[in-house]
């Protein structure tokens, strides 16, 4: 494509996007239509801190004496100067919270015995969607051979980037080293830790008055100290604990088929801490809740005033709108006991969580179609320039990617250096269509033509107010053997 006459060539510090960037002369674009309005049985503790936002659904506990004593009883850590200045930006109104197990034997862990020190085999993200629509919990498996970036410790050393099972991270760097792998791996920008130990785990469930599991048959393990009838019932404390170390007495003893265990077992502490009962109880809601504080660690930015909104966002929240997946793997070649990401189903799954936004309301019909009679063409038929009118790296060459993936044919990708303060689709001569069809990708934006434009090309200038494009938290994929929290427990997969 030609560069349009009128536009004269601008130089951008957005090395991400081509340096045949478009300058948008006032005299030549249309006027902005209006200023912007670790040790193996902890896989399952990150689920806690499911259940310390889900219980919050049913109440608006604005108390403030009573967040005040939740607060107080959280431990903190900054970790801002260890993530790096390499990270994904943020692309929506979600929100993602990294849940990781430590298996440290300090304080009251130490009757567990076993090494001292800190290492984390519980990986899992947990995504709500913008408005507390849904969550989805991702969990990566211990045994998954990645890539890690370099990670700094608490006391300044160095980690090197190198390649491992993914549970080496939080060995190498603690949270912070872990949030950047994620990060790395998947592309989604995270915003919050949560980290749970051993003691919290049976504190929570106690709270609970104890999670309902079901069971094939009669389990006798004494090395786990786990003595169950066949069948549902109700643990509590240990016996719960029990129930989520065990490994060779139930399942196939795999790691992937301990997951899935583990998964169904937050599903019913979930369902548990969502049930109306408990939420009508302000003793019961407040004894859960401060176990569940006492119980964690998180990043300083995780504030009261955050949970408090987080709390808010979660109140239209329910059970059946809490699912549990697994990053699909496979096979690692080289080592039979090792998997790898399987690329071609992860990928589809991390792109729909880093672009899950609010459907946009119903816009109206492109004015453009209906004065000028022009129904919207295929997408392979809209030939694009994606231009960025922001301050904003790489936005241009994302949404682009993003249109490409959608069948647009993207022909050109620029920076404008004036800045607008909204998103704008002009179009040329013949390209009444093809702006249609724009429209529809991208509601709430009125297309316009521009006497500069070359026909039948369509100019895509993002402004201030972003480019969203429709219908994007609907891609968020079905993955096998996912698990919803308000299903049977005993219920097969």
């Amino acid at each position: 494509m030609q560069r349009a006459a009128g536009p004269s060539p601008a130089h951008s510090a957005n090395s991400t996007q081509s340096p045949n960037s478009v300058y948008f002369a006032d005299s030549s674009a249309p006027p902005s239509p209006g200023q912007p309005v670790r040790g193996r049985l902890w896989r399952v503790l990150g689920w806690l801190s499911i259940a310390l936002s889900v219980v919050l659904v049913g109440t608006s506990l604005t108390a403030y004496g009573f967040w005040r004593r939740l607060d107080g009883q959280i431990d903190r850590e900054n970790v801002d100067g260890r993530l790096g200045d390499d990270r994904p930006e943020k692309l929506n109104n979600s929100l993602n919270i990294l849940l990781m197990g430590s298996d440290s034997r300090k304080g009251e862990n130490a009757r567990y015995g076993g090494e001292a020190g800190q290492r984390s085999d519980t990986t899992i993200l947990l995504h709500i969607s913008p408005g507390g629509e849904s969550a989805i919990g991702i969990s990566f498996p211990r045994d998954s051979m990645v890539q890690m970036p370099p990670c700094e410790k608490k006391d300044g050393s160095k980690i090197p980037a190198q390649f491992g099972m993914i549970n080496v991270a939080f060995s190498n760097g603690g949270p912070a080293c872990t949030w950047r792998t994620i990060e790395s791996l998947t592309k989604i920008h995270i915003d919050h830790y949560v980290e749970v130990d051993f003691a919290g785990f049976k504190r929570v469930v106690d709270a609970l008055d104890g999670v309902e599991i079901c069971v094939p048959r009669r389990i006798d393990d004494p090395k786990a100290e786990l003595h169950l009838k066949a069948g549902r019932q109700v643990v509590r404390g240990e016996q719960a604990l029990g129930y989520v170390r065990t490994r060779y007495v139930l399942g196939d003893g795999s790691d992937l088929d301990r997951i899935k265990r583990q998964q169904a077992f937050m599903a019913s502490v979930v369902r548990k801490a969502t049930d109306k009962g408990m939420l009508t109880d302000p003793g019961r809601t407040y004894a859960f809740l401060s176990a569940a504080a006492k119980s964690i660690k998180v990043d300083d930015k995780l504030t009261m005033t955050e949970m408090r909104k987080l709390a808010g966002s979660l109140r239209g929240m329910s059970a059946g709108k809490v699912r549990f997946v697994t990053v699909p793997v496979q096979a690692y070649p080289q080592d039979k006991n090792r998997v790898q990401f399987a690329q071609a189903l992860a990928e589809p799954l991390f792109r729909a969580v880093r672009e899950d936004n609010e459907l946009p309301e119903p816009a109206p019909p492109a004015p453009v179609a209906a004065q000028n009679k022009a129904r919207p063409v295929p997408p392979e038929q809209v030939r694009v320039g994606v231009y960025n009118g922001t301050g904003t790296p790489g936005l241009a060459q994302r949404t682009a990617d993003t249109l490409t993936e959608r069948g647009f044919k993207v022909v050109k990708v620029g920076t404008s250096k004036k800045r607008f303060a909204r998103t704008q689709i002009l179009y040329g001569k013949g390209a009444e269509g093809q702006a249609a069809r724009m429209a529809v990708a991208l509601p709430g934006h009125e297309p316009r033509p521009w006497k500069s434009a070359k026909p039948g090309y369509v100019y895509l200038v993002i402004g201030k107010d972003g480019a969203v494009l429709r219908g994007l938290n609907a891609a968020v994929p079905k993955v096998a053997g996912e698990i919803r929290a308000d299903r049977d427990i005993c219920a097969r997969n």
